[in-house]
């Protein structure tokens, strides 16, 4: 059920999703709840989609809403490169999902809070005669009110309200898979000890600047496995 008819919006939703940048991935991480009024449906729902090759996307929100919005940018990535024959960098893909969030939200809004992480070729550029470096891993934080922001790390759902000052403590710059993973687990472990509703179950993904990509959940632990 969409609630896109009502104009009605969440700021928050017991979706559990967040991510940050590592030294050479990008990592995504969600519950694997699907829950309804008081009831517990599956705890085996993969919310996070793989928009192309080199790119997540993760929402978080009313189901009808981030059920249709997500395959609607994932569609529409997909016929731009058929047409076109050229892949969105992730800071174009962020900017097309941002603006159709936008354009939504004066006509028919979605309650959906959206994180989209991906992988860019690494090169230069010349910006008024300063070199900069362009691509690797980056992440995109976007709300139901149509605002982007580039991040090392986001959260959406009411498990912001805990992972935030974690993230905010623990989180450094250029961490290895293996400490991105470490993370992960102290985050789950927070969660399972302070946060009121149970996920017993979290699927991470893991997107890297070689090409790869990783699928991990939690074992009977409730904790991802580690690897180099």
């Amino acid at each position: 059920v969409s609630t896109q008819s009502t104009g009605l919006h969440c700021t928050h939703s017991m979706d559990s999703v967040f991510g940050f940048v590592g030294k050479d991935y990008v990592l995504l991480a969600a519950d694997g709840s699907a829950n309804r009024s008081i009831y517990s449906i599956t705890q085996e729902q993969d919310k996070i989609m793989r928009l192309d090759d080199t790119k997540l996307l993760v929402g978080a929100g009313e189901y009808g809403d981030v059920d249709q919005f997500t395959n609607y940018i994932q569609k529409n990535v997909h016929l731009y490169n058929f047409r076109t024959g050229v892949q969105l960098s992730t800071r174009a893909a962020a900017h097309f999902t941002r603006g159709e969030l936008a354009t939504a939200l004066r006509q028919n809004p979605y309650s959906c809070n959206i994180l989209l992480a991906g992988v860019d070729p690494v090169g230069v550029e010349v910006v008024e005669g300063e070199k900069r470096e362009i691509g690797g891993p980056s992440l995109y934080w976007m709300d139901y009110l149509a605002s982007l922001n580039k991040l090392n790390y986001g959260a959406h759902g009411y498990i912001s309200y805990f992972l935030l000052s974690l993230l905010d403590k623990y989180y450094k710059i250029g961490m290895t898979k293996r400490e991105g993973l470490e993370l992960v687990n102290i985050c789950i472990d927070q969660l399972k000890r302070r946060f009121i509703i149970n996920m017993p179950r979290y699927v991470v993904k893991i997107l890297k600047t070689d090409g790869t990509f990783e699928v991990l959940h939690t074992g009977e632990d409730s904790h991802v496995p580690l690897s180099d």
